[in-house]
């Protein structure tokens, strides 16, 4: 190891070195860190090291408690209602019990056990599924690498890589997994697959030369970055970077200053819940001042009936089910979109997504396959395509103009120039375990020629050659080429070359046309290049092949092939401008990473829809606008912005102008991608971005909804997202909208069935309070307030209707034009003017009719009396039991009315069995609270006759009545059905 004699500088050892390591020198860069790039460092600097920087990974969030998370359950406006109920409750309760006579009054406080105990189910109810949306991440969670190969002591060590320090030497090789940031120190063919960091899709080329000038991380070619893999070759660096200081660590930096924003239903749910607490505190204040200056408190008991008639009104305002019900509602779509392989984390962003406007993604690996394919061979005598997509070898050529046949000279130019590109290749294709997956080692540039070739047949032509030498790719050379002995004719050896056309081309003597081989003229050439310059633009990229006998059976009989005195060829890449001379050009092969083939009808669905994409990328701009206008997001000769264009807008007013119009970006950095998706939520937009590199996780995190992919994305996107594709298919994505779009309708029938029922339990005590004289619903002898209904039979009211109708009416299915509307603006709201229409319209009438049915059956109102007899107290009870009743059988007919704000109930009336399975269950349910004797006692209720129930049915369904007329109505005024 260096020691402090060898650091002239004296410059501290640091966790990072200052500045930019790219424009150092690696041997600079040693001295600064105190380390012999020979020997690397020795265990006991190692541990001390890991003392001062810590180990290398990045900073994990506080996990919060399970506890906290229950707890969390109760923050809601309306739970506070609720225990603001429970307390006057149980105040009330203390006080009667305390001025009663003994073994009268409740022998328990029986109003607030039962609110406790649903507010109690509501939050287990929600901390489960969270904890199940939870598991379903953790298990999808893919662990990398934990095995780093460092030089230490003068050793090749396997280390955990949570234990690499600044100043360590990485060994690099091929299919590893780079651990740390760090400094080129040397490199031998290195390439390194940097998409999930930089988004270029192409692996890189490494090399130990000191940049001159600083660059962008995708173009750092000295500079190895934590997160990304070596592809090709192998190499060495020291590094300059662990932990939170790797340019990932910076990213994630950036995650944990970025705030989660509540989602559109969130929001919305907060704000019903907040009218609804203040409209039930208004309408409590109301009639306490009106019965305090109708009758005045003139006793305990005045005190006490007032105290249970706050609490009755809370207890009819609020729909206890409502947080049940949205979570089961919103669990059952995460189910149903889990089958479909989109994992949610968060239940609240199901709707979110349904409410997107924008889905802005990333291309390699997300709207593309991450996959190179060559999709044309072009030869002297015409091109082919090569069908098929990714890695799997099954495809054919066929001709450009869709001619059924190809001509033999084209067919064997394409095969040599195939076979040219299977032998001067240091790539590898596998079949996986499972058959029909394919896996890959090496550059899947190279791959992608392997798989041409066996889609043609060329590997069968040339599976009897076997390589003698190697002269490798270098990115001052630009090609690569191979010696190779046929085992059909060992006497003679062939050189087999691939590279950039235009370096290859000066090479070049001959070409191959028609199975013979002539001489290069200087018109090939020009049509060689202008065929090159014709791909280029379509965002292909070109790779030419080329070819030589060499006429001896030994390297050393190469004219011009240098020996020593052994008679052994001296290094072969130091002789390659004589290998490689006088080639015969074989032709060119045209390379692309493909767009997935179902995402082009899935934009075109979101198109349908209303849903605009965007494409952000790091990749090149004519690459991003080729694949964009492949798949429809913009049309063709789309306008493209890179991420230098973004940084020379001055004002944000610039920016939103130009994003609200440009749907395609390139070369952008991660904080491009935030600055993007700002500038369209500050337009209104609700934006779903999809990511895979850590390079998305900020954007990804800051968007309305973040969605990362499973088998791709990084574990930081994952844990920045709210939903998980364990698929990484942006079809998922329209699904998952699709459904996010049917659950919103889903929410606002049951929010709308929900609101008015409550509604109409708030008028009916409200009305049945302020006009008791006229209905007479009074107590004998007293001045006091009598309540019409009681807080248990509210509670059992809003226990019957807000559970089975209300869960039912939550997975009702979409219509079939849920994709032909356009998505909710941000300021719509989910109960918006018509729904509160809706609300208060049927909280009237079931107000009205529920007070007439109380009323025919009490002496001294304004219908005749029709109870059995007996006393007023059992006149009382029988006419709580006929608007009990009438309540929830006019909530059942209102679940079906709820179903739309216009179309019908009778449209489609049947086509939720389970709505009616639920209504049959609440009305036997009802049913047994009226005539089982002990529930009689428990819920103030008797018995009703044959003549009773024919009223209730009768007065219940006029709800249904009224809310087809006023829909009628609606529909003339021009609406349209809904």
């Amino acid at each position: 190891m260096v020691g402090p004699q060898d650091n002239p500088s004296n410059v501290p050892v640091s966790q990072a070195y200052d500045g930019d390591p790219s424009l150092a020198s690696a041997q600079d860069i040693a001295r600064t860190l105190a380390v012999d790039p020979k020997r690397g460092l020795d265990e006991a600097e190692v541990k001390d090291r890991l003392k001062k920087f810590g180990f290398n990974k990045l900073a994990e969030a506080p996990q919060v408690p399970g506890w906290k998370k229950f707890l969390l359950q109760f923050k809601d406006p309306l739970v506070y209602l609720l225990l603001a109920a429970t307390a006057i409750s149980l105040v009330a309760w203390f006080i009667e019990r305390a001025h009663s006579p003994a073994g009268s009054g409740e022998s328990l406080p029986f109003d607030a056990i039962v609110i406790v105990l649903i507010l109690v189910l509501n939050a287990v109810l929600g901390y489960i599924q969270e904890a199940r949306a939870e598991q379903a991440v953790d298990a999808l969670a893919r662990m990398t690498a934990p095995q780093t190969s460092v030089l230490r002591g003068g050793r090749v060590l396997h280390v955990d890589t949570t234990e690499v320090v600044p100043g360590d030497i990485l060994v690099l090789s091929e299919g590893d997994t780079i651990s740390a940031d760090g400094r080129i120190l040397t490199s031998a063919s290195l390439r390194i697959a940097e998409a999930s960091l930089t988004g270029e899709s192409v692996p890189v080329s490494k090399r130990a030369e000191t940049l001159e000038q600083a660059k962008a991380l995708g173009d750092r070619f000295n500079m190895v970055f934590n997160g990304t893999a070596v592809t090709q070759g192998t190499g060495r660096a020291i590094v300059t970077a662990t932990g939170m200081r790797t340019q990932v660590g910076r990213i994630a930096d950036m995650l944990s200053q970025t705030d989660d924003d509540a989602t559109p239903l969130q929001r919305e749910m907060a704000h019903v819940s907040k009218i609804l607490g203040i409209a039930v505190c208004i309408i409590a204040v109301v009639v306490l001042i009106a019965l305090a200056a109708m009758s005045g408190f003139h006793s305990l008991d005045d005190v006490i009936e007032s105290l249970l008639l706050a609490v009755s009104l809370a207890v009819a305002a609020v729909p206890e089910g409502l947080a049940t019900i949205l979570t089961v509602v919103l669990a059952l779509g995460v189910q149903r979109m889990a089958k479909h392989h989109a994992i949610v984390k968060k239940l609240s962003s199901v709707e979110t997504l349904g409410s997107a406007s924008v889905i802005c993604s990333d291309k390699t690996g997300t709207l593309t396959r991450n996959e190179m394919t060559v999709e044309r061979v072009v030869t002297a005598s015409g091109s082919v395509q090569i069908t098929g997509t990714g890695y799997a070898p099954n495809g054919h050529m066929i001709a450009m103009d869709d001619s059924d046949a190809i001509p033999d000279g084209v067919r064997d130019e394409v095969v040599c120039t195939l076979g040219a590109g299977i032998l001067a290749n240091d790539g590898e294709l596998r079949e996986g375990a499972e058959p029909g997956a394919w896996e890959i080692v090496g550059d899947p540039t190279e791959v992608s020629l392997i798989v041409a070739g066996r889609k043609v047949k060329a590997d069968r032509r040339y599976a009897g050659f076997s390589r003698v030498a190697e002269i490798p790719f270098t990115s001052e050379r630009k090609r690569m080429s191979v010696v190779a002995r046929d085992a059909a004719d060992s006497d003679h050896l062939t050189i087999f070359s691939k590279g950039a056309p235009d370096v290859l081309l000066t090479h070049c003597t001959r070409i191959r046309v028609d199975g013979a081989v002539r001489p290069l003229t200087q018109g090939d050439r020009q049509t060689i290049l202008a065929n090159v310059e014709s791909l280029s633009d379509q965002a292909y990229r070109t790779l030419g092949q080329a070819y030589r006998p060499l006429g001896t059976s030994s390297l050393a009989q190469i004219p011009g092939i240098t020996t020593n005195a052994a008679g052994q060829v001296t290094e072969m890449a130091d002789q390659s401008d004589v290998v490689e001379s006088e080639l015969i050009w074989a032709g060119m092969v045209a390379i692309i990473d493909p767009p997935r083939t179902e995402v082009r009808d899935s934009i075109a669905e979101a198109h349908r829809a209303g849903i605009r994409t965007v494409m952000i990328t790091g990749d090149h701009p004519r690459t991003a606008a080729r694949i964009a206008t492949d798949l429809g997001i913009v049309e063709d000769g789309g306008r493209a912005l890179t991420g230098d264009q973004l940084d020379a807008f001055t004002s944000e007013k610039e920016l939103d102008q130009a994003t609200a119009d440009v749907s395609v970006y390139a070369r952008v950095a991660p904080e491009h991608k935030l600055t993007i998706v700002k500038s369209l939520q500050r337009q209104g937009n609700i934006v779903a971005m999809t990511g895979d590199g850590v390079n998305d996780a900020p954007a990804v995190k800051s968007a309305d909804i973040g969605v990362a992919m499973g088998i791709t994305g990084t574990e930081v996107t994952k844990e920045s997202a709210s939903m998980i594709l364990a698929d990484d298919n942006f079809s998922t994505i329209v699904d998952a909208v699709r459904e996010g779009r049917g659950i919103f309708d889903n929410i606002r029938k049951f929010l709308r069935y929900l609101l008015s029922s409550n509604m109409g339990e708030v008028f009916t005590v409200f009305g049945g309070v302020v006009f008791a004289g006229f209905l007479g619903i009074t107590q004998p002898g007293s001045q006091s307030v009598t309540v019409p209904l009681l807080a248990t039979q509210l509670l059992w009211i809003n226990l019957l209707t807000d559970a089975a109708p209300a869960l039912a009416m939550g997975v009702d299915p979409s219509t079939e034009d849920v994709m032909g509307r356009r998505p909710r603006t941000m300021n719509e709201r989910v109960v918006n003017r018509e729904m509160w229409g809706d609300v208060l319209f049927i909280g009237v009438i079931m107000a009205i009719v529920t007070l007439v049915g109380m009323d025919m059956h009490l002496a001294g109102g304004l219908f005749t009396d029709r109870s059995v007899g007996g006393s007023h107290e059992y006149q009382m009870v029988e006419a709580r039991t006929m608007g009990f009743t009438i309540l929830v059988f006019a909530q059942m007919f209102n679940a079906l009315a709820s179903r739309s704000h216009l179309q019908s109930a009778f449209n489609g009336l049947f086509s939720n069995r389970m709505l009616w399975g639920a209504i049959v269950v609440s009305v036997l349910l009802q049913l047994i609270v009226i005539y089982v004797p002990f529930l009689n006692t428990a819920f103030g209720t008797t018995p009703l006759g044959p003549q009773a129930w024919i009223e209730c049915v009768a007065l219940a369904v006029f709800v249904l009545v009224a809310s087809e007329l006023r829909k009628a109505v609606l529909r003339l005024m021009g609406n349209g059905p809904m």
